[in-house]
């Protein structure tokens, strides 16, 4: 209020807390957390943020979608990447909808980030499977299919980005995926 509004959002929330072992290990409450956390957070932090910017006819969105809405890991992240898929269609749809009318919509799929908690889920595969931190994060590329860069994207390379679609310099783009995946995803 006292800034006169939101002029820009940027939802970079989720995550999964689904168990590993394939579709079937998840039930109708696996599904439902999925989807509210990946899916409906955006859709309803939207629906209070973009009325706002409607009104002044002027404002840019960006939704943080996955490379696993195209590149599922079926073992240990169904629901995430199907809520994730659904993330990147929404977004499509409203930059139909809301371009006209002066709002930008652009979404982010990162790959392999990392950040503190990739640092968590390396230290709790080399506890589960022994070996070293090195074993664990190569497990982590093995089951990508490999990072061209060899590495993941650091939080800041992420991050930059999303400034840039933010800023006016991006004023001509929209409605837009761009991935930011160190050359994970081999496919145009």
């Amino acid at each position: 209020e006292r800034l006169g509004g939101i002029d820009i959002l940027a939802h970079v929330i989720g995550g999964s807390a689904s168990p590993a072992g394939g579709f079937a290990a998840l039930t109708d409450d696996h599904w439902l957390a999925e989807l509210n956390l990946n899916l409906l957070a955006t859709v309803r932090l939207d629906r209070l943020s973009i009325p706002q910017m409607l009104e002044r006819g002027k404002g840019t969105v960006v939704h943080i979608t996955s490379i696993q809405s195209v590149l599922p890991l079926p073992e240990s992240t169904t629901g995430y990447a199907a809520a994730k898929a659904a993330l990147r269609t929404y977004s499509k749809a409203i930059s139909k909808e809301l371009g006209p009318k002066g709002v930008r919509v652009n979404s982010v799929s990162p790959g392999w980030i990392m950040t503190d908690a990739t640092g968590d889920f390396l230290d709790m595969l080399r506890t589960a499977n022994g070996g070293t931190i090195e074993d664990a994060r190569q497990s982590v590329l093995d089951a990508l299919g490999g990072i061209s860069i060899g590495r993941g994207a650091e939080p800041d390379e992420v991050a930059d980005l999303i400034a840039y679609l933010a800023s006016d310099r991006a004023a001509a783009i929209h409605g837009a995926e761009f991935v930011i995946d160190g050359g994970t995803i081999r496919t145009v």
